[in-house]
């Protein structure tokens, strides 16, 4: 009888790893078969890294080597803020003669670490793609709390607007993009955040033509944000203490139907910024007739970008975005 009982036991275990093994290859199957639809991911965050460990999934090249005909201007300072220097880098290719488009890629981090070469990846595909690109520090929570970073990117995007002719693109074509923080700031840089279009000359005169969010963050007044302590350790303030800032500090608070046409991509199973944060950012766009595209990826947790599969469709859908709107 005991016999019985472990081999029904060693049956249903080989059944339930059938099962997860079919379950993980799945997505891959799915994704060989119909290439053209959004990538399918494992839901948990785990799985996700389980994935890449047993070969499913391959990461993207993060730090990539900068190639032959790629131009690659370092550390220049946009800003200095009491001695603290602010810096951009530059990627352009060599064979470019006439003003590019311009992309600023802007890194996340929860507002507290990330570095501008975070988006290395980014910033050599789409050089190697004919435009311009750029990545920016801004101050961490180390540094300041809030309105510090905001300030920093609105003062990088005004410095953009005013150097066009010293670096070779185009000022009046530039798109801001970033994920999760970097979304954050790159939203509200992109929507007025302060009113910077009102006053300020090189503001007025340009302004950003498009903005990519790539799992931002875009109301901090939700339940969601107000127990959130990145959330609440970048504002520096509770909710309770001072609930205008954490509206102040929310990209949906500066939507108009004038805001720059807008791309989404978000994970459905993002445990950490609620995909239901950019389904109301898509929903408010609608309203207004702001052009806004929007691809929820399913199953795929936060930072779901540095899978190769995601980071390919993800660049796809940009490149197609700014061919549109850029």
């Amino acid at each position: 009888m005991k016999s019985n009982i472990f081999k029904r036991l060693l049956k249903g275990l080989l059944l339930a790893f059938l099962v997860f093994c079919l379950l993980m290859v799945t997505p891959r199957i799915i994704g060989f078969l119909f290439p053209e639809k959004l990538p399918i991911g494992y839901h948990f965050e785990t799985l996700s890294y389980l994935a890449v460990g047993v070969g499913l999934e391959k990461l993207a090249d993060l730090e990539p080597e900068i190639p032959e005909t790629i131009e690659e201007i370092k550390d220049v300072e946009y800003r200095n803020v009491n001695g603290k220097s602010l810096q951009m880098d530059f990627y352009r290719p060599k064979s470019a003669v006439e003003p590019l488009p311009l992309l600023l890629f802007i890194h996340g981090g929860g507002w507290r670490s990330g570095k501008r070469s975070d988006y290395l990846v980014y910033l050599v595909d789409f050089a190697k793609k004919g435009y311009m690109t750029a990545t920016v520090s801004y101050r961490l929570k180390r540094d300041s709390i809030y309105p510090a970073a905001v300030e920093d990117v609105t003062s990088a995007v005004k410095w953009l607007f005013e150097n066009g002719e010293n670096y070779g693109y185009d000022p009046n074509r530039i798109a801001l993009i970033g994920g999760s923080a970097g979304a954050h700031l790159a939203l509200l840089a992109g929507y007025g955040w302060g009113n910077m279009a009102l006053h300020d000359e090189a503001a007025s005169a340009h302004r950003v033509k498009a903005v990519v969010d790539i799992y931002g963050p875009v109301d901090l007044t939700t339940e969601y944000a107000q127990s959130q302590s990145l959330a609440t350790g970048f504002i520096g303030h509770s909710y309770e203490e001072n609930p205008e800032l954490y509206r102040e500090a929310s990209p949906i608070s500066y939507l108009k139907s004038s805001v720059p046409p807008t791309l989404i991509l978000h994970g459905t199973s993002d445990n950490l910024v609620p995909v239901s944060q950019s389904d109301t950012l898509k929903s408010k766009l609608d309203k207004l007739g702001v052009p806004c595209e929007y691809y929820r990826i399913p199953l795929w947790p936060h930072t779901m970008d540095i899978a190769k599969r995601v980071n390919g469709f993800s660049q796809k859908k940009m490149e197609a975005f700014f061919e549109k709107y850029l």
